[in-house]
């Protein structure tokens, strides 16, 4: 992915202590390296981990919870009132667990999560073997998991103080999004990325009606908001961004902003098209999440990243908006770059960290193979993946798990399946 497209045949990667050590014609390595082991795979394609820049990873046990609603009915009808009933430390770690392993098994290497609970999230990550960029929520309104402005904080931080040796850990500062935090609270958000300096990962601009009330509240656009209180800036990771005017994308451009864009929540929630071939041309970073399963019911970048490119050229008319490379870019290293781990992770470098993802090319619908990237943007699906390492370490191999325990995780399901049931539609 770095410095440009590059496809490599007949290459290895050398992997030693977590790094990658080198990329090199296969032919070369044996004289040059004494491996400890080797793994052979032919006729696939090695490819950066994928990243996932936006997700709420616990709510993959809400999956199908309530579906086909908009989403502000969605929110208050359904999830809120399921997550005040249901969600607590366990609740977290055993959903985070499930997206781990949904994630791991389609390529994904690395999450950035916002929910409640983080230190479960970071826990369940950790024991799967998961890089992840854990969001320190802060609401203005009392949760299950914090009372008010100043509990969200203080046990944010504390979480970050926690885990912030851990190698496989990063994090961000998270506002949920500007009509659930006031101008006092992003204060002093702003004062703490600033002094820890963090991203801070937001929706933002997800839908009209949010745009609406903020015009009848603070008698602005959300955006123009959160620039006058010093959010918008290079750490900012707007998250949908579909509802972006001409002016707005050049803000974006301007701070060197990033977005993280969701296709496919963005369609289940009808909540727009975003203006990605107007935010490329403008040189915005724009990487690629899932949302949680909640709203999108799978958390697979293969399918975001062929819808991303798909609707890019449907809304922007131009066949040419958004081609496989850049839509392969948005799933690796711009996610990385957002999250500011871009010097460790999403291209496949010496030095970087050993994140890495195998996808077979056997198969009727991976051939033939005039172009590898468009086969992995377009025909391939999370299905062709086999391999999976993170910092060097094989957490799929050959479709299976290594660091996860599948039936306890199953047995775990079952049970809040069962705790769940009537919260659902039928």
């Amino acid at each position: 992915m770095e410095p440009g497209p590059a496809v490599l045949a007949d290459h290895s990667v050398v992997l030693k202590d977590g790094r990658i050590e080198a990329v090199m014609p296969t032919a070369a390595v044996e004289p040059a390296y004494a491996a400890a082991r080797r793994v052979s795979l032919p006729r696939h394609a090695v490819i950066p981990g994928l990243i996932n820049l936006h997700t709420h990873a616990a709510m993959s046990l809400m999956r199908g919870l309530a579906d086909d609603l908009p989403l502000m009915v969605w929110l208050k009808n359904h999830i809120w009132p399921a997550e005040a009933k249901h969600v607590s430390p366990d609740f977290v770690y055993d959903g985070t667990r499930l997206a781990c392993a949904e994630m791991l098994a389609g390529g994904i290497t690395c999450f950035s999560d916002m929910y409640y609970f983080p230190e479960s999230s970071a826990r369940a990550a950790l024991d799967c073997g998961m890089r992840a960029a854990i969001g320190l929520i802060a609401i203005d309104l009392p949760t299950q998991y914090a009372s008010d402005p100043d509990d969200y904080l203080v046990k944010g931080l504390a979480m970050r103080d926690a885990y912030r040796d851990q190698p496989l850990l990063s994090f961000c500062m998270a506002p949920h999004a500007p009509y659930t935090v006031s101008d006092p609270l992003f204060g002093r958000i702003r004062t703490m990325a600033d002094e820890l300096d963090l991203p801070v990962h937001i929706h933002l601009h997800e839908t009209r009606e949010e745009i609406e009330a903020s015009l009848a509240q603070y008698r602005v656009r959300p955006l123009e908001r959160l620039q006058a209180l010093g959010i918008v800036g290079p750490r900012l990771i707007a998250v949908h961004g579909v509802h972006m005017s001409d002016a707005e994308l050049d803000t974006l451009a301007k701070f060197g902003c990033s977005v993280a864009h969701c296709p496919s929540s963005n369609l289940k929630l009808a909540s727009g098209f975003a203006r990605v071939a107007s935010m490329l041309e403008r040189g915005i970073n724009v990487g690629l999440g899932t949302d949680g399963a909640a709203s999108n019911n799978r958390l697979d970048l293969f399918l975001e990243m062929r819808t991303a490119a798909l609707l890019a050229k449907a809304v922007s008319g131009d066949p040419e908006a958004m081609p496989a490379y850049q839509a392969l870019r948005a799933a690796t290293i711009n996610g990385a770059r957002a999250l500011g781990i871009d010097g460790l992770t999403g291209s496949i470098e010496p030095g970087k960290a050993a994140d890495l993802c195998a996808v077979s090319l056997n198969g009727p619908e991976m051939a033939p193979q005039h172009s590898i990237l468009s086969q992995l943007v377009y025909a391939a699906g999370r299905e062709n993946v086999t391999h999976v390492w993170v910092a060097g370490r094989l957490l799929l191999g050959d479709g299976a798990f290594t660091a996860i325990d599948q039936r306890d995780l199953d047995k775990r399901i079952g049970l809040w399946q069962n705790e769940l049931t009537g919260e659902s539609a039928p």
